[in-house]
């Protein structure tokens, strides 16, 4: 469904995307299995492709996403060199362009209007639909990138995308064909079929991961969190999390979550090569789930009668319970971190860390609680 009037006249075609989207489609649809099917993919061809997805998977991601667009870490020139190589190979527009709307899109999440890619508008149009025409919302506004736009090596980018993004998306599938002696199989499998899917895993991000999936954190705009998702999108899956705690380097905040895009920039801070990386408290997080339980709690206790059986009664009573442990853990949670920051005494941090686990084991009450309304 969409929130769009049906006869509002369509904007004018943009035909450079339009046949861009549909002849590597058409041709990752035809010219795969035909040659696999005729001459066979070799296991370097297979090895290349997997390479060149991962790469380019995690340029957006970690590069374009959570360095760039959220400023969640930094990182070493060399590392940001990688990220722009595959970036730009990703054929997703330029760092300026994607961070622009990226940051639009955070901004006026869920406005028809306003946000560029508003789910709110239907599965097609969040997903490939908006960059099909020239919608008012989509158009570039780069007033607020004027961090971005002080480094040069994204101005750079920016200045010569097209000729970039040819050489990358040409030059590189070409050069493993010929180091590997298979050049249409690398062109056809490490080419095509390689840009394809890794324009629609980022494109599930801004379609289904607002639609398929649970809000554990808020349910103020429609980002879902979303496992599957997770798999196939480098981590970018746990989409609830992400829209809420927005300058978080991790998307996947449990340590079992599948985010390979969070393990990478971890993994790159012990050689030197990310610093500064950004965490949400722990308590923020906790303070997050149990306002959005106690808020479901609240909602199915309502339908029940007002003078109900005695053990609703007994629920309303415990949820009340928990309500005002909740609010006075919060109370307690303000007044001594105001007091560490003004004393910065370490003895104080044992006791943040005292409300937290109180929260931890409050959220499992409230779970069982939960079950009991279901």
């Amino acid at each position: 469904m969409s929130d769009i009037p049906e006869n509002q006249p369509r904007p004018p075609l943009i035909w450079t995307n339009a046949l861009m989207f549909a002849l590597t489609f058409a041709a990752a649809a035809i010219l795969v299995p035909w040659y696999g099917l005729t001459h066979g993919f070799s296991t370097a061809d297979w090895c290349v492709f997997v390479f060149f997805l991962g790469a380019n998977g995690m340029a957006i991601t970690a590069g374009y996403h959570r360095l760039w667009a959220h400023r969640t870490y930094e990182a070493h020139w060399t590392v940001r060199v990688l990220y722009l190589i595959f970036g730009t190979m990703a054929l997703q527009n330029s760092a300026f362009a994607w961070c622009s709307g990226h940051r639009t899109h955070h901004l006026h999440v869920d406005d028809v209007e306003l946000d560029p890619y508003s789910a709110r508008r239907g599965f097609w149009f969040s997903h490939i639909g908006w960059m099909l025409r020239e919608y008012e919302s989509g158009k570039p506004n780069f007033s607020n990138i004027a961090d971005l736009k002080k480094d040069p090596m994204l101005a750079f980018q920016h200045r010569y995308y097209l000729q970039l993004a040819l050489a990358t998306n040409f030059g590189l599938p070409l050069l493993a064909g010929l180091v590997f002696h298979d050049v249409w199989g690398m062109l056809i499998l490490a080419g095509v079929l390689r840009l394809v899917w890794s324009h629609h895993v980022t494109f599930f991000i801004n379609s289904l991961a607002h639609m398929w999936g649970n809000r554990p954190y808020t349910e103020d705009n429609s980002a879902r969190d979303n496992g599957v998702l997770a798999v196939v999108t480098y981590g970018e899956g746990y989409h609830n999390f992400h829209h809420y705690f927005t300058h978080d380097y991790r998307n996947g905040v449990r340590w079992w979550q599948w985010d390979p895009t969070k393990w990478l920039i971890a993994a790159l801070r012990l050689f030197g090569l990310t610093t500064r990386l950004k965490r949400t408290p722990v308590f923020q997080i906790q303070r997050a789930l149990l306002a959005m339980q106690f808020t479901r709690a609240q909602a199915r206790l309502a339908k029940f009668p007002g003078a109900g059986p005695s053990h609703v009664e007994q629920l309303r009573a415990r949820l009340a319970h928990e309500y005002e442990s909740f609010l006075a853990a919060l109370a307690d949670w303000a007044r001594i971190k105001e007091q560490w920051l003004a004393e910065k005494k370490v003895d104080l941090q044992s006791r943040l860390r005292d409300i937290e686990r109180s929260l931890s084991l409050q959220m499992r009450r409230m779970r069982l609680l939960q079950a009991q309304l279901a």
